[in-house]
Protein backbone atom coordinates (compact mmCIF):
# COMPACT_ATOMS: atom_id res chain seq x y z
CA UNK A 1 0.00 0.00 0.00
CA UNK A 2 1.73 3.32 -1.09
CA UNK A 3 1.98 5.91 1.63
CA UNK A 4 0.82 9.54 1.65
CA UNK A 5 3.58 12.05 2.55
CA UNK A 6 1.91 13.09 5.61
CA UNK A 7 2.63 11.18 9.71
CA UNK A 8 -0.49 11.00 11.35
CA UNK A 9 -0.13 13.58 13.87
CA UNK A 10 0.14 16.05 10.67
CA UNK A 11 -2.84 14.64 9.28
CA UNK A 12 -5.03 14.71 12.07
CA UNK A 13 -3.82 18.37 13.23
CA UNK A 14 -4.89 19.30 9.17
CA UNK A 15 -8.20 17.07 9.43
CA UNK A 16 -8.92 18.87 12.84
CA UNK A 17 -8.57 22.53 12.07
CA UNK A 18 -10.29 21.80 8.64
CA UNK A 19 -13.25 20.54 10.51
CA UNK A 20 -13.09 23.59 13.18
CA UNK A 21 -13.32 26.33 10.29
CA UNK A 22 -16.54 24.42 8.80
CA UNK A 23 -17.75 24.85 12.43
CA UNK A 24 -17.62 20.97 13.08
CA UNK A 25 -16.54 19.55 16.17
CA UNK A 26 -12.54 18.91 15.80
CA UNK A 27 -12.69 15.53 17.51
CA UNK A 28 -14.30 13.74 15.04
CA UNK A 29 -11.29 13.89 12.81
CA UNK A 30 -9.94 11.56 15.56
CA UNK A 31 -12.75 9.97 15.65
CA UNK A 32 -12.80 8.84 11.98
CA UNK A 33 -9.39 7.35 12.23
CA UNK A 34 -9.94 5.78 15.10
CA UNK A 35 -12.56 3.69 14.23
CA UNK A 36 -11.97 3.07 10.90
CA UNK A 37 -8.44 1.55 11.93
CA UNK A 38 -9.85 0.04 14.77
CA UNK A 39 -7.69 1.63 17.05
CA UNK A 40 -7.51 2.33 20.61
CA UNK A 41 -5.36 6.23 21.28
CA UNK A 42 -2.36 4.06 22.41
CA UNK A 43 -2.70 2.44 19.06
CA UNK A 44 -2.91 6.08 16.71
CA UNK A 45 0.04 7.25 19.52
CA UNK A 46 2.54 4.43 18.56
CA UNK A 47 1.35 5.49 14.43
CA UNK A 48 1.86 9.68 14.68
CA UNK A 49 4.97 9.78 13.54
CA UNK A 50 4.57 6.98 10.45
CA UNK A 51 3.54 7.85 7.28
CA UNK A 52 -0.37 7.36 7.03
CA UNK A 53 -1.50 5.63 3.88
CA UNK A 54 -2.84 7.04 0.78
CA UNK A 55 -6.02 4.74 0.90
CA UNK A 56 -6.68 6.03 4.85
CA UNK A 57 -5.96 9.67 3.88
CA UNK A 58 -8.49 9.09 0.37
CA UNK A 59 -10.76 7.61 2.69
CA UNK A 60 -10.71 10.40 5.37
CA UNK A 61 -11.17 13.18 3.30
CA UNK A 62 -14.34 11.15 1.96
CA UNK A 63 -15.77 10.52 5.69
CA UNK A 64 -14.76 14.87 6.29
CA UNK A 65 -16.96 15.42 2.95
CA UNK A 66 -19.93 13.47 4.90
CA UNK A 67 -19.14 15.35 8.15
CA UNK A 68 -19.87 18.66 6.48
CA UNK A 69 -23.04 17.21 5.09
CA UNK A 70 -24.27 16.65 9.10
CA UNK A 71 -24.01 12.80 8.43
CA UNK A 72 -23.54 11.30 12.14
CA UNK A 73 -20.09 9.75 12.29
CA UNK A 74 -21.68 6.60 13.30
CA UNK A 75 -23.71 6.45 10.15
CA UNK A 76 -20.58 7.01 8.45
CA UNK A 77 -18.45 4.07 9.63
CA UNK A 78 -21.54 2.11 10.07
CA UNK A 79 -21.35 1.04 13.75
CA UNK A 80 -20.92 2.04 17.30
CA UNK A 81 -19.67 0.75 20.70
CA UNK A 82 -22.80 -0.06 23.24
CA UNK A 83 -22.29 -1.51 26.84
CA UNK A 84 -18.51 -3.19 25.45
CA UNK A 85 -20.55 -4.57 22.22
CA UNK A 86 -19.93 -3.37 18.74
CA UNK A 87 -23.35 -2.53 17.10
CA UNK A 88 -24.43 -2.17 13.19
CA UNK A 89 -26.35 0.98 13.14
CA UNK A 90 -27.78 2.08 9.60
CA UNK A 91 -29.89 5.19 9.15
CA UNK A 92 -33.64 2.70 10.05
CA UNK A 93 -31.74 2.99 13.24
CA UNK A 94 -31.58 5.36 16.15
CA UNK A 95 -27.70 5.74 17.19
CA UNK A 96 -27.47 4.04 20.73
CA UNK A 97 -26.47 6.99 23.10
CA UNK A 98 -24.55 6.70 26.70
CA UNK A 99 -27.42 7.54 28.35
CA UNK A 100 -29.32 4.83 27.29
CA UNK A 101 -26.39 2.46 28.53
CA UNK A 102 -27.58 4.17 31.81
CA UNK A 103 -30.75 2.41 31.88
CA UNK A 104 -29.41 -1.00 30.98
CA UNK A 105 -27.02 -0.14 34.12
CA UNK A 106 -29.80 0.53 36.13
CA UNK A 107 -32.16 -2.13 35.28
CA UNK A 108 -28.58 -4.61 35.84
CA UNK A 109 -28.22 -3.43 39.07
CA UNK A 110 -32.03 -3.71 40.29
CA UNK A 111 -32.28 -7.30 39.29
CA UNK A 112 -30.93 -10.44 39.94
CA UNK A 113 -28.86 -11.50 36.80
CA UNK A 114 -29.37 -15.10 37.62
CA UNK A 115 -32.34 -15.21 37.77
CA UNK A 116 -35.05 -16.95 35.35
CA UNK A 117 -36.55 -13.11 34.30
CA UNK A 118 -38.89 -12.68 31.19
CA UNK A 119 -38.01 -9.61 29.88
CA UNK A 120 -38.98 -7.06 26.70
CA UNK A 121 -37.45 -4.23 25.31
CA UNK A 122 -39.79 -2.00 23.78
CA UNK A 123 -38.64 0.06 20.86
CA UNK A 124 -35.63 -2.09 19.83
CA UNK A 125 -33.78 -0.23 17.26
CA UNK A 126 -30.80 -1.77 16.81
CA UNK A 127 -31.17 -4.14 19.46
CA UNK A 128 -28.59 -2.91 22.19
CA UNK A 129 -30.85 -2.42 25.02
CA UNK A 130 -32.22 -6.13 24.45
CA UNK A 131 -28.82 -7.89 23.18
CA UNK A 132 -26.59 -5.96 25.69
CA UNK A 133 -28.75 -7.15 28.95
CA UNK A 134 -28.76 -10.60 27.23
CA UNK A 135 -24.93 -11.01 27.12
CA UNK A 136 -24.84 -9.57 30.89
CA UNK A 137 -27.41 -11.67 32.09
CA UNK A 138 -27.95 -14.61 30.37
CA UNK A 139 -30.30 -16.77 32.28
CA UNK A 140 -32.72 -13.61 31.30
CA UNK A 141 -35.26 -14.50 28.76
CA UNK A 142 -34.74 -11.82 26.48
CA UNK A 143 -38.23 -10.29 23.65
CA UNK A 144 -37.40 -7.19 21.68
CA UNK A 145 -40.27 -5.82 19.30
CA UNK A 146 -40.18 -3.04 16.95
CA UNK A 147 -42.31 -1.16 14.46
CA UNK A 148 -40.11 -0.74 11.81
CA UNK A 149 -39.01 -4.15 9.47
CA UNK A 150 -36.07 -2.49 8.58
CA UNK A 151 -35.02 -1.80 12.12
CA UNK A 152 -35.27 -5.19 12.89
CA UNK A 153 -33.62 -6.35 10.24
CA UNK A 154 -30.73 -4.59 11.64
CA UNK A 155 -31.11 -5.65 15.27
CA UNK A 156 -31.57 -9.63 13.73
CA UNK A 157 -27.84 -8.69 11.78
CA UNK A 158 -26.46 -7.49 15.47
CA UNK A 159 -28.07 -10.63 16.96
CA UNK A 160 -26.29 -12.75 14.79
CA UNK A 161 -23.05 -11.24 15.37
CA UNK A 162 -22.90 -11.14 18.44
CA UNK A 163 -24.13 -14.86 18.93
CA UNK A 164 -26.84 -13.87 21.72
CA UNK A 165 -30.22 -15.29 22.17
CA UNK A 166 -33.32 -12.76 22.06
CA UNK A 167 -36.44 -12.81 19.98
CA UNK A 168 -37.37 -9.93 18.16
CA UNK A 169 -41.21 -9.70 16.92
CA UNK A 170 -42.67 -7.04 14.69
CA UNK A 171 -44.89 -5.02 16.83
CA UNK A 172 -46.85 -1.81 18.06
CA UNK A 173 -45.62 -0.87 21.56
CA UNK A 174 -46.91 -4.32 23.21
CA UNK A 175 -49.69 -5.15 21.02
CA UNK A 176 -48.87 -8.58 19.87
CA UNK A 177 -47.39 -9.99 23.00
CA UNK A 178 -50.55 -9.17 24.73
CA UNK A 179 -51.17 -12.83 25.96
CA UNK A 180 -47.47 -12.84 27.67
CA UNK A 181 -46.75 -11.93 30.97
CA UNK A 182 -43.41 -10.08 31.95
CA UNK A 183 -41.35 -10.20 34.36
CA UNK A 184 -39.27 -6.76 33.33
CA UNK A 185 -40.51 -4.13 30.93
CA UNK A 186 -37.21 -1.78 29.41
CA UNK A 187 -38.32 1.43 27.09
CA UNK A 188 -36.65 3.82 24.94
CA UNK A 189 -39.24 5.01 23.34
CA UNK A 190 -39.62 8.20 20.75
CA UNK A 191 -39.85 10.85 23.48
CA UNK A 192 -39.10 14.52 21.64
CA UNK A 193 -41.79 16.54 21.06
CA UNK A 194 -42.55 18.45 17.98
CA UNK A 195 -42.04 21.73 19.70
CA UNK A 196 -38.24 20.58 19.83
CA UNK A 197 -37.35 20.28 16.83
CA UNK A 198 -35.50 23.36 16.39
CA UNK A 199 -33.13 22.49 19.39
CA UNK A 200 -32.17 19.38 18.02
CA UNK A 201 -28.58 18.94 15.97
CA UNK A 202 -28.97 19.25 12.35
CA UNK A 203 -27.58 15.87 12.02
CA UNK A 204 -29.95 13.97 14.42
CA UNK A 205 -32.95 16.05 12.17
CA UNK A 206 -31.98 15.14 9.02
CA UNK A 207 -30.60 11.32 9.30
CA UNK A 208 -31.68 10.15 12.12
CA UNK A 209 -35.64 8.25 11.62
CA UNK A 210 -38.08 10.31 12.79
CA UNK A 211 -40.12 7.47 14.08
CA UNK A 212 -37.58 6.54 16.39
CA UNK A 213 -37.65 10.32 17.83
CA UNK A 214 -40.76 11.90 17.94
CA UNK A 215 -43.80 11.38 19.67
CA UNK A 216 -47.06 13.43 20.08
CA UNK A 217 -48.53 15.38 23.15
CA UNK A 218 -45.41 16.72 23.84
CA UNK A 219 -43.66 14.15 23.50
CA UNK A 220 -45.79 11.54 25.84
CA UNK A 221 -48.21 10.16 23.64
CA UNK A 222 -45.98 6.68 23.77
CA UNK A 223 -45.51 6.38 27.23
CA UNK A 224 -49.36 6.45 27.86
CA UNK A 225 -50.16 3.77 25.33
CA UNK A 226 -47.28 1.61 27.10
CA UNK A 227 -48.41 2.28 30.95
CA UNK A 228 -51.88 1.38 29.39
CA UNK A 229 -50.76 -1.87 27.52
CA UNK A 230 -47.72 -3.04 30.06
CA UNK A 231 -51.18 -3.35 32.89
CA UNK A 232 -51.94 -6.28 30.65
CA UNK A 233 -48.49 -8.19 30.01
CA UNK A 234 -46.59 -7.05 33.16
CA UNK A 235 -46.42 -9.74 36.53
CA UNK A 236 -48.28 -8.33 39.69
CA UNK A 237 -44.11 -8.66 41.02
CA UNK A 238 -43.23 -6.95 37.78
CA UNK A 239 -40.66 -3.98 37.08
CA UNK A 240 -40.72 -1.19 34.43
CA UNK A 241 -37.65 0.84 33.29
CA UNK A 242 -38.09 3.67 31.03
CA UNK A 243 -36.16 6.31 29.36
CA UNK A 244 -37.37 9.98 29.60
CA UNK A 245 -36.35 13.05 28.22
CA UNK A 246 -34.59 15.54 30.91
CA UNK A 247 -37.66 17.55 31.40
CA UNK A 248 -40.44 14.48 31.02
CA UNK A 249 -39.47 13.24 34.97
CA UNK A 250 -42.40 14.19 36.62
CA UNK A 251 -45.19 13.68 33.78
CA UNK A 252 -43.86 10.13 32.98
CA UNK A 253 -44.01 9.83 36.58
CA UNK A 254 -47.72 10.54 37.21
CA UNK A 255 -48.66 8.58 34.06
CA UNK A 256 -47.43 5.55 35.35
CA UNK A 257 -48.15 6.02 38.92
CA UNK A 258 -51.79 6.58 37.29
CA UNK A 259 -51.56 3.31 35.84
CA UNK A 260 -49.97 1.47 38.65
CA UNK A 261 -51.47 2.96 42.14
CA UNK A 262 -49.94 0.52 44.46
CA UNK A 263 -46.65 0.53 42.86
CA UNK A 264 -43.46 3.05 43.36
CA UNK A 265 -42.54 5.20 40.81
CA UNK A 266 -38.99 6.48 40.59
CA UNK A 267 -37.12 9.32 38.67
CA UNK A 268 -33.61 8.61 38.30
CA UNK A 269 -31.11 11.22 36.78
CA UNK A 270 -28.26 10.46 34.58
CA UNK A 271 -24.76 11.44 35.03
CA UNK A 272 -25.38 15.16 34.11
CA UNK A 273 -28.08 15.42 37.21
CA UNK A 274 -30.82 15.37 34.35
CA UNK A 275 -34.33 13.29 34.76
CA UNK A 276 -33.11 10.54 32.43
CA UNK A 277 -34.75 7.59 33.96
CA UNK A 278 -38.06 6.03 35.42
CA UNK A 279 -38.74 3.21 37.91
CA UNK A 280 -41.95 1.11 37.92
CA UNK A 281 -41.24 -1.14 41.14
CA UNK A 282 -42.73 -3.08 44.67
Amino acid sequence: MANSDMFYFEVLNWASSFLEEHQKEPYVAEYLVLERQQWTKTDLVRHYRQLMPVAELNQLKTDLNLVLADVPPQYIIGSCEFYGQRFTVTRDTLIPRPETEELVELCLKKNERDQELKVIDVGTGTGAIALSLKKQAPDWQLTAVDLSKKALAVAKENREKLQLEVRFLQSDLLAEVGSEQFDLIISNPPYIGRDEWQEMDVSVRTYEPKLALFAEDKGLALYRRLAEQAKGVIKSTGKIYLEIGYRQGEAVQEIFQLAFPTKDVIVHQDLNGHDRMIEVCG
